[in-house]
């Protein structure tokens, strides 16, 4: 049979039951076949079988009732799959080099499962748009998976809805566990910040420490004193600049963790919304696919016609073409999040070690300068001496003498005065200073003043 006659082309003729059947009109075009507006182009293609003599496709349509024999489904990881010129829908019009119109599908099957180990296919391939097959209808069973999504099995279970898919869909557990993790990294954020605050807080005490300490040594009269206070006083100091220090160290981990809860997590479960949308959209196919078979075989069972079926099963081919894209897209993003929950997954895991890492080392440091620090200005005992800063000084800045009695002098010179009168001309005796000297500090020295 030459080639030329499995070009796809109208046939204008009356007699469409004689030129049917006949072998050389079997692969064309009738004028009754309705085909939505799709457009069909022929083609040939060559595939080699597996080691189970199979091409990877299933078939459907075929004598008695459709006038045409159509690629129904094709399977991962076979010959017709991985060629990819094949696709659901396209109708099969030759098997090496023999027609296959007005036969049944078992014979076609039979036919390919009987050359050899290469096969040549002639197709008519089915041109459709996608949005086509969007009708109302599947918008609404996407909705209703939608809904089945949020139920639990016994909700489920009640209604009559299946959730067996949907159940079983691991991915829909992962993202629970991912909002797990958020919120468990939430929390981390939330206490850093509240422990950082504090520590901050800390360090400012011992700043005003330090502050303090350094005052008294500058005012502090006593030269050992003075020296003792000031070096305690830059201790604090000290302390204070480690702590900042420290701060700066733990503080980039704040920003780690709000680029994983507010970056990675979003969009990972951006990702899942899409993933989801898709499978929503394959099960509505799925379910298309299913209504349409069972009215076809309702159909079949009351001997009656079905006018898509007699005019080629365009709808159906239709819905079968829209199902293999959505079945694709499915899949794709199905390994795009699979891939993205696997890298946010060891993120997860070697994140968490990184910042605690990072602030047990930060704080162990910490603690070690502030431990060098106090080891480094042990000031205890301070011996301070009490009886410089227990005499009040004149305005002159020299001490004032009270005169005392000579011994020996007789009894009866004692003064007789009133009481009263001698406590007068003694505080008249004494000039009091105008102002205290603020270098004069009270002190009582005791190893246990800082104790």
């Amino acid at each position: 049979m030459d080639r030329s006659d499995y070009l796809y082309q109208p046939l204008d003729t009356e007699d469409f039951q004689e030129l049917y059947w006949s072998d050389v009109n079997k692969h064309r075009q009738w004028p009754w076949e309705d085909k939505m507006g799709m457009t069909v182009t022929s083609g040939l293609v060559e595939l080699e079988k597996d080691a189970q003599n199979l091409i990877g496709i299933s078939i459907g349509g075929g004598s008695p009732r459709c006038p045409c024999v159509y690629v129904v489904q094709l399977f991962d990881n076979t010959p017709a799959s991985k060629d990819g010129t094949l696709m659901a829908g396209d109708e099969l019009v030759g098997v090496n080099g023999s027609s296959v119109k007005g036969r049944s599908r078992v014979e076609v099957a039979n036919m390919i499962q009987s050359v050899g180990e290469t096969v040549v296919i002639n197709y008519n391939k089915l041109h459709a748009d996608p949005s086509q097959g969007r009708s109302l209808d599947l918008i609404l069973k996407k909705v209703k998976h939608r809904m089945v999504e949020n139920m639990n099995s016994s909700t489920a279970d009640a209604l009559g809805l299946s959730r067996a898919i949907l159940c079983n869909d691991a991915l829909v557990k992962k993202l629970e566990e991912l909002e797990k993790i958020a919120g468990t990294y939430r929390s981390l954020m939330d206490q850093t910040r509240r422990f950082l605050t504090s520590f901050f807080d800390l360090s400012q005490v011992q700043r005003a420490f330090g502050e303090v300490f350094a005052s008294i040594g500058v005012r502090e009269p006593q030269q050992q004193a003075s020296e003792i206070f000031t070096m305690f006083g830059e201790a604090h100091r000290s302390i204070e600049k480690s702590a900042i220090k420290m701060l700066r160290t733990v503080k980039p981990m704040i920003s780690d963790l709000n680029t994983y809860l507010n970056k990675a997590v979003p969009d990972t479960r951006l990702t899942i919304k899409k993933y989801l949308d898709a499978k929503f959209e394959y099960l509505s196919y799925c379910l298309k696919v299913k209504e349409m078979d069972d009215e076809e075989y309702g159909y079949s069972l009351l001997q009656e016609p079905l006018y898509r079926v007699e005019t080629g099963n365009y709808e159906y081919r239709l819905i079968l073409r829209c199902r293999q894209e959505a079945r694709t897209r499915f899949a794709q993003m199905r390994s795009d999040v699979l891939v993205k929950l696997e890298l946010l997954d060891n993120k997860h895991v070697q994140d968490i070690v990184f910042q605690l890492q990072r602030l047990v080392s930060a704080m162990a440091k910490y603690h070690t300068d502030c431990h060098s620090v106090l080891k480094g200005a042990q000031v205890f005992p301070i011996e301070v001496d009490l009886t410089k800063n227990m005499l009040t000084n004149t305005t002159l800045g020299q001490y004032s003498e009270i005169p005392v009695e000579e011994e020996g002098e007789d009894e009866d010179s004692v003064s007789t005065k009133d009481p009263a009168e001698s406590a007068a001309e003694f505080s008249e005796g004494v000039q009091q200073p105008e102002h205290s000297n603020a270098g004069e500090i009270d002190l009582i020295a005791t190893e246990d003043l800082f104790d």
